[in-house]
């Protein structure tokens, strides 16, 4: 059996840990910029408030409401604290996102000495004591399963789905609950008469290859209690690394554009030292109103990870891109990469990075992220006024997403 522990409004559980005047409030966690609902509690739910909506439709709603500023540094503590508690229970688990883990359930029973579902309760008492954070348990043959199950027992609730009960659970979830299935597969599904997870499981295995490729006939699979999927105790080494996000609003401000692109490259950098590898082609992806507008590639002359090479690749690219267009994102990707100790190094070989990017790697590895950067970010002043600015979940290691 395989478990999914999905931790319940996580963003916002984190921030009562530390502050008990936010518990059983109405409460937000709000984005970079402040103007952003990002995550919400149930209190704030119940009045209409939703993920995205602008702060001041969300004061409207719920005047009292308290909001808070994301912290991603403070919820990857709380979430490796969960990590840390799970690897304690089970002998397999893999840290899928920063509130989500998959785990293998089989040592449940063992550990508690209790029955599997009475043992799954006291997993979750274990959590909300140890951690501070309510989260919804699903036990299932497979991993598909497992999450429709937790996602089902939300909030703070447990599923364990077996033989007996599951043609019963599976005809009251529609199919767009199933993870992996967007609005446009859901109208494909739809169009064939498969409304719910029990119409996706009696479908024709090929016709669902047919409609939603090889991932969905995975998911049929697992539908019918085939974990096709394993646990995955480590991440496999990343195809590619991006680094970027939203330029704080639309700009068409040059220096402000040019300045994104710089703060993406060091935190480029960063990550492609922590993951001990090399580039040798770097993309540029230029966004408005999160449509692609722009996407540039260029190869290096050798692999790299230092700012001046990647700096020098990118600044071509973003001149070469329209400029009649309000900018929204922007994102720099690191393709097509190499493990540094299996470059084959000869006379032309240069070293990968400068005397300079190793003494600026070394003063913010000791002093914080971000201690020293480029000065061409100074344009950017609002992450030199925010904290909040200094991390994003994609610099969290480790995790299967990202």
């Amino acid at each position: 059996m395989i478990g999914h522990i999905d931790s319940d409004c996580f963003y916002v559980s984190c921030e009562r840990v530390r502050s008990y005047t936010l518990r059983s409030v109405p409460c937000g966690v709000l984005g970079n910029q402040g103007a952003c609902v990002i995550a919400k509690s149930y209190e704030l739910k119940s009045y209409g408030v939703k993920t995205g909506h602008p702060i001041w439709e969300a004061k409207k709603l719920c005047p009292h409401a308290v909001f808070v500023k994301r912290d991603f540094r403070w919820y990857e503590v709380i979430s490796r604290r969960l990590l840390e508690l799970l690897k304690m229970v089970s002998p397999r688990v893999e840290y899928y996102s920063i509130d989500e883990m998959f785990f293998d359930a089989g040592e449940l029973q063992r550990y508690f000495q209790l029955p599997l579902q009475e043992a799954t309760r006291a997993l979750q008492t274990l959590v909300q004591d140890e951690v501070g954070v309510p989260v919804s348990i699903g036990i299932a043959p497979s991993r598909s399963l497992a999450k429709l199950g937790s996602d089902a027992a939300k909030p703070f609730g447990v599923h364990i789905v077996n033989r007996e009960n599951c043609e019963a659970f599976l005809r009251s979830q529609p199919v767009g609950e199933l993870c992996g299935i967007g609005r446009r597969s859901e109208r494909k599904l739809q169009d064939r008469n498969i409304h719910t997870c029990w119409d996706f499981r009696q479908a024709d295995r090929l016709l669902i290859r047919d409609l939603l490729t090889i991932k969905g006939e995975a998911l049929w699979w697992e539908l019918r209690g085939d974990s096709v999927t394993p646990i995955q105790t480590s991440r496999p080494p990343h195809k590619a690394i991006a680094r970027g996000g939203s330029c704080g609003g639309k700009t068409s401000d040059p220096e402000r554009i040019r300045a994104w692109a710089v703060r993406n490259i060091e935190r480029l950098i960063e990550a492609l030292d922590h993951h001990r590898v090399y580039a040798r082609h770097i993309s540029l992806q230029i966004d408005a109103n999160k449509t692609a507008l722009w996407l540039g590639r260029t190869p290096l002359a050798v692999p790299s990870a230092s700012f001046r090479t990647i700096y020098d690749a990118v600044m071509p690219m973003l001149a070469a891109a329209p400029q009649d267009h309000l900018v929204s994102h922007m994102h720099i990707i690191a393709e097509n990469l190499v493990w540094r100790d299996r470059i084959q190094k000869s006379l032309f070989f240069e070293d990968a990075q400068s005397p300079l990017d190793q003494i600026k790697r070394n003063i913010n590895q000791k002093l914080g992220r971000f201690a020293i950067r480029s000065a061409e970010t100074l344009p950017l002043h609002e992450i030199y006024h925010d904290t909040t600015h200094n991390y994003d979940i994609c610099d969290i290691s480790g995790k299967m997403c990202f």
